[in-house]
């Protein structure tokens, strides 16, 4: 046999057995009378000892190992001298006696080592290698255990794990498509499903009330670090049901992965806050709330000093930094910098020091008193020790940079620990955003978002003050997961997409068999959906969700291992009607 343990399991229980082990040779030194081996495999590591005087032939084997070789090994369990406390294995070592070289490898382009050498172009080239690595491998357990957790507490509440098609129909709403020619229906195309919206929407009409799936999803969308082509969500839809139930039933799913997977306990009800709320304190719908320093609104008592600048701004917005005052300029100057980075946009930051002696020292004292710097302070509850730091202009552009600076700041004071877990739910999101380029409306999370039913009344007259009936669960500043109450009413919907621009014959093409199965009975209904990578990096403790899938593509949606996406040959370009290279 290959193996009678795993290189993990081994004890100090187990001295004087006689055992085989196989696996990958992580590294071998020679010490000249002896030869010491690690071996791995997914569970661990286990040293052997090669010893010159007892077996010279056999040490003369190990000697000649190279590193990620695939060998077998058999020796006697003893226990080690000096041990290793940071192995499992490392009260034990094991007297080779035999060694078989199953399949030998050439020199790794990196070390494969949690401390590797390998950048992160060159570990997605050779992914199967960075595989090996324990902390990437330990991320993949961990997604497999987060996996059966969702499915056992899902199933405990009756809902039932469906798959649905994923060849379907392109929409024109959302992200960008990825699309698949037919070869049946020349000049007909596929899409790859963004979600399963509507199927889940008709798994209700079906009577199903309780459906999910871990489903795997596609956006033809710009990446970052929290974004995949491909990616996996945790889909769920129930029937008879009110904003309420979804969001007590899914908070308590969030509860149970964290005192599973992370062993946290979290025994109080998430906090919900409001959308427009959050964009006024935090700048984003996705608030960060491990940290407070919320926005002051200084737009009123900060104007009329003669400083052009705050005088002619839509928005003054102020932030307070507990106990930095004593920033050098150095500091100021580098938060400058970043605030005016391209990406942010700022064209400058003001600050104001409230010293620990009650004096102020701010980049505009030629235009306000003491006096008046101590209205601000008083606005922004900054007490001596504190640092204000100020953007002004549009409201809504600086907002946007207000969130920056505030988490830049929090993570500069060590506020945004990974450790420390603040979930919270997002409600009241507008149902529809105005778009310039188009000069209409778009549907803010998607066509079939129900209005909050006391807004019904402005759908007509003014709808973009119309709020959905929609929630999102953020932790940590990253939104996990959101849905929403759907419309299930065929006028209502007819209604919506009206307001998203489509004529009756367009909404017909697009969505008539949901519209054609409104008419058979449809429940009430509601859903969510978390996205699985990114609740896995958060429970990982880092920020791309690469490591945390097998395979993942690289920011320019390249797999560089399999060098995808590639061209194909021209007979399957004819054979697809796609042979517009042929003219």
């Amino acid at each position: 046999m290959y193996r009678t343990h795993t290189c993990g399991e081994l004890r100090i229980e187990n001295v004087n057995e006689t055992v085989t082990l196989s696996g990958w040779v992580q590294k071998a030194r020679d010490l000249g009378g002896m030869t010491f081996v690690d071996l791995r495999d997914r569970y661990g590591i286990t040293q052997f000892v090669f010893n010159m005087e007892t077996n010279a032939e056999l040490c003369e084997q190990a000697r000649k190992l190279g590193r990620e070789f695939v060998v077998a090994i058999t020796g006697k369990v003893a226990e080690r001298e000096s041990k290793n406390s940071k192995m499992s294995t490392g009260d034990v070592e094991i007297i080779a006696e035999k060694l078989e070289v199953l399949s030998k490898s050439a020199l790794p382009p990196f070390t494969i080592e949690d401390d590797t050498d390998g950048g992160d172009e060159l570990r997605m080239k050779y992914r199967y290698l960075d595989l090996r690595r324990s902390c990437v491998r330990e991320n993949l357990v961990m997604r497999h255990k987060m996996g059966i957790e969702v499915r056992n507490y899902l199933d405990q509440l009756n809902f039932i794990e469906t798959e649905t098609p994923v060849l379907i129909k392109s929409t024109p709403e959302g992200a960008r498509d990825f699309i698949v020619p037919s070869r049946m229906n020349p000049g007909e195309f596929y899409a790859l499903p963004q979600s399963p919206q509507v199927f889940k929407q008709l798994l209700m009409i079906s009577g199903f009330d309780r459906y999910y799936q871990i489903v795997k999803c596609f956006r033809d969308e710009d990446l970052r670090a929290d974004r995949q082509p491909e990616f996996t969500q945790i889909d769920c839809e129930m029937a008879f049901v009110e904003q309420d139930d979804i969001l007590n039933t899914f908070e308590g799913l969030t509860k149970n992965l964290f005192k599973k997977l992370k062993n946290v306990d979290i025994d109080y009800d998430f906090p919900r806050m409001d959308y427009a709320t959050a964009m006024e304190k935090y700048g984003s719908d996705k608030p960060d709330i491990r940290f407070g320093m919320e926005f002051v609104d200084l737009s009123v008592i900060a104007k009329g000093n003669d400083f052009k600048v705050f005088d002619e701004a839509e928005y003054i917005g102020a932030v307070c930094a507990e106990g930095c005052a004593n920033y050098t300029r150095k500091q100021l100057d580098k938060l400058t910098d970043f605030v005016k980075r391209p990406q942010i946009g700022a064209k400058g930051l003001v600050y104001v020091k409230y010293n620990e002696d009650g004096s102020f020292k701010s980049s505009v004292d030629k235009f306000y008193s003491a006096e008046d710097l101590q209205k601000w302070a008083e606005a922004c509850n900054a007490k001596p020790g504190d640092l204000m730091l100020i953007l002004v202009g549009d409201k809504k552009s600086t907002l946007s940079q207000l969130c920056e600076l505030r988490l830049e700041m929090g993570t500069q004071l060590g506020l945004r620990d990974n450790n420390v877990f603040k979930p919270m739910w997002v409600v009241d999101f507008p149902l529809l955003e105005w778009d310039e380029d188009s000069q209409r409306y778009h549907a803010m999370h998607h066509p079939f978002t129900s209005p909050k039913a006391e807004d019904f009344h402005m759908l007509e007259t003014e709808p973009g003050k119309v709020r959905a009936n929609a929630y999102d669960l953020v932790i940590n500043g990253v939104e996990i997961g959101g849905g929403s109450i759907r419309i299930h009413d065929t006028d209502l919907q007819a209604q919506m997409f009206k307001h998203l621009g489509f004529t009756d014959e367009e909404a017909k093409a697009q969505f008539g068999f949901l519209m054609d199965a409104f008419q058979y009975g449809a429940p009430p209904h509601g859903g969510i959906a978390f996205g699985f990578d990114r609740l896995a990096s958060l429970f990982a403790g880092i920020e791309s969700i690469r490591d945390v899938i097998a395979f993942p593509k690289n920011n320019s949606g390249r797999d560089v291992m399999i060098d995808s996406p590639s061209t194909i040959a021209d007979e399957q370009m004819v054979e697809l009607g796609l042979d517009y290279r042929k003219e």
